[in-house]
């Protein structure tokens, strides 16, 4: 087994196929908070806004669902453009896969991933421990706080916010927030804050139960078990019954709504195992070669 994951990768496979999803959600994330900077920074307006209520090119707008709902939540009417904002968000997640936000758009995935990172290299093993469910439970009390004192409090705290608005206005004490993240992820809980605790990550993770754009461990038979894909996966158990549950009848395709559709799991297998596919194809497929 290789001392770091994806290094047989990258070796048999070449650089850039073993780290080329890694490097598109680079690109993706910072062309989406490049987009929001060019305004104030360079006049340019494509993206005006936050990534909780935007315009793009000063037209189409674009509405986070979950602050909608939390708007709703606290009694407040949203105008019309907010609710087909939310409606354009929610079709384009709806189709490609809701976590898509966390992996390729989320900001603050740069940070948990960094700390994912420095974790490996430094081969911190002690782990603190948290329920996945946690996420939801999270989740719901974002929206029933707002009904109850009348305030969206979680946008107050909410990482995604602060450094949004850090970005474009000043970071001041959200340095702090996500700082703690950085560190509660390398030392506490390994990828605690996305894997455990993100109640954004847990609305898209609900949107994400009818995406059509899965990975599948379509390769599977060509496992080695070097569980590089497990190392890099920041939802490990959701690859247990595709990778190694043929015997227990679990087919190859990635169905758990927690995937966020990284692609790490592709970069870093040697053997190929997986690809990213469309789902209902994958289904069809199936119901041809039954008849």
């Amino acid at each position: 087994m290789s001392r770091y994951p994806g290094e047989e990768a990258r070796i048999k496979l070449g650089w850039w196929r073993s780290h080329r999803f890694l490097l598109l959600r680079r690109l993706s994330q910072l062309c989406v908070l490049g987009l929001f900077l060019l305004g104030p920074l360079a006049g340019i307006w494509i993206l005006k806004g936050n990534l909780a209520s935007s315009l793009l090119l000063e037209t189409v707008p674009l509405t986070d669902p979950l602050t909608l709902l939390q708007a709703l939540a606290a009694g407040h009417g949203p105008i019309p453009t907010l609710w087909l904002g939310a409606a354009i968000v929610l079709v384009g997640y709806w189709l490609v896969g809701g976590r898509v936000f966390c992996s390729w758009v989320c900001p603050v995935n740069l940070i948990t991933d960094a700390a994912a990172w420095l974790r490996a290299r430094l081969g911190l093993k002690g782990n603190g421990q948290f329920s996945r469910s946690t996420r939801y439970w999270l989740l719901a009390m974002v929206l029933v706080v707002p009904a109850v004192v009348g305030v969206m409090a979680w946008e107050l705290v909410n990482p995604v916010s602060l450094a949004m608005r850090g970005l474009l206005f000043g970071m001041g004490a959200g340095w702090a927030l996500l700082a703690a993240l950085f560190l509660f992820d390398l030392f506490v809980v390994e990828r605690g804050w996305c894997g455990h605790l993100c109640p954004v990550g847990a609305f898209y993770a609900l949107l994400n139960r009818v995406g059509f754009i899965k990975i599948s461990a379509k390769g599977r038979e060509r496992c080695s078990n070097c569980m590089d894909c497990y190392a890099v996966c920041p939802e490990r158990p959701i690859l247990r019954g595709p990778v190694h549950g043929a015997k227990r009848g679990f087919g190859p395709l990635i169905v758990a709504q927690e995937c966020t559709n990284c692609g790490r799991c592709i970069d870093v297998c040697a053997e190929q195992v997986f690809e990213i596919t469309v789902s209902f194809a994958i289904k069809a497929e199936k119901t041809s070669e039954n008849r």
